[in-house]
């Protein structure tokens, strides 16, 4: 598997595929994710999934064979995470051997070249059959020799519905070397669906409730007077944009956190060579009436307005959780 290759294809269907694919791909990116040892990251994945989607969460286990490969590990990690509380409970020693009997099933060479059908049952009884290298190395519990044969698109799936290797998978097994590089493939999947569905963030008071619920619970300052604000622009000389004014009406001001810097309130804002300073460290700023942003990694983004720079702060936070 060529993780580069597999994430562009995987975030270009969730930008611009059908609903349907978008909860394939989201299903079979979590799992690979969890067969990696990175159980955290997958939860992320799926739980910003259904926040984004509103879709049931039986839909990233529309297959038998994913909703087996779940309540195994669930029953590996010793609990279901809260977003697994839609999938339906399964008796675990019935799927263990219905998968078992799957793992040890000989396949043919000539199997799914005929469409379903007598003449293809009729094929099925004659031709020669043999056991298939990937599955047995399964069943045997050779996870080595699993990952050398998984090819392109791993079935993760059936790896991780082993029940005999559920535990390991979980205790971070990594049987396809992937466990660096979730991060970056569960980030990208979350910016991709934060993308394709943009939340309704709704007015001031609903955008810095869900800031600070996503900053952990943190308290806002309470809200500037007019007296303030009027104070504010008088001394810095300029007049604030009507969306930063509500801002200071909603808050005066937010304290940092791990993604953006502290917004000042009316009595912090200053004036530096004709630029009004709106955060601290500066990187926000108002100059000429454009919201600006300077970030030494990323360069500097001209913002359509100061909520456009907290919707994205909001994002941001979003896809860090």
């Amino acid at each position: 598997m060529e993780p580069g290759e597999y994430l562009e294809a995987a975030v270009r269907d969730v930008l611009t595929a059908a609903s349907s694919t978008v909860d394939d791909r989201i299903g079979y990116a979590a799992l690979l994710l969890a067969t990696a040892g990175a159980l955290d990251e997958a939860d992320r994945l799926v739980t910003q999934w259904l926040a984004r989607t509103e879709r049931p969460v039986t839909a990233l286990a529309a297959d038998p064979v994913r909703a087996r490969a779940w309540a195994m590990l669930f029953e590996a990690r010793g609990a279901r995470p809260d977003w697994a509380e839609g999938l339906p409970p399964l008796d675990l020693d019935a799927e263990e051997r219905v998968h078992t009997a799957s793992l040890r099933r000989p396949v043919s060479d000539l199997e799914g070249v005929l469409p379903p059908g007598p003449v293809a049952e009729v094929v099925k009884q004659v031709a020669p059959s043999r056991p298939d290298r990937v599955r047995t190395a399964l069943a045997e519990g050779d996870l080595e020799l699993w990952a050398s044969l998984a090819g392109p698109h791993p079935d993760v799936a059936t790896l991780a519905a082993t029940r005999a290797s559920a535990p390991a998978l979980v205790a971070g097994a990594d049987p396809l070397g992937l466990r660096e590089w979730a991060p970056v493939c569960a980030g990208a999947l979350v910016a991709a669906l934060h993308e394709r569905y943009p939340p309704d963030l709704g007015g001031w008071p609903e955008l810095i409730a869900s800031i600070l619920r996503l900053r952990g619970g943190a308290t806002a300052p309470p809200p500037a007077s007019e007296a303030a604000i009027r104070s504010a622009e008088l001394r810095l000389g300029v007049e604030l944009p009507a969306d930063h004014r509500e801002f200071l009406r909603t808050c005066d001001g937010l304290p940092a956190d791990v993604v953006f810097p502290r917004l000042l309130g009316t009595a912090d804002l200053r004036v530096e060579n004709g630029v009004v300073l709106l955060s601290e460290p500066a990187v926000l700023l108002l100059s000429a009436g454009h919201v600006v942003e300077v970030d030494p990694v990323l360069g500097t983004t001209v913002h359509s307005s100061f909520r456009a720079a907290l919707v994205k702060h909001a994002a941001l936070l979003a896809q860090a959780g």
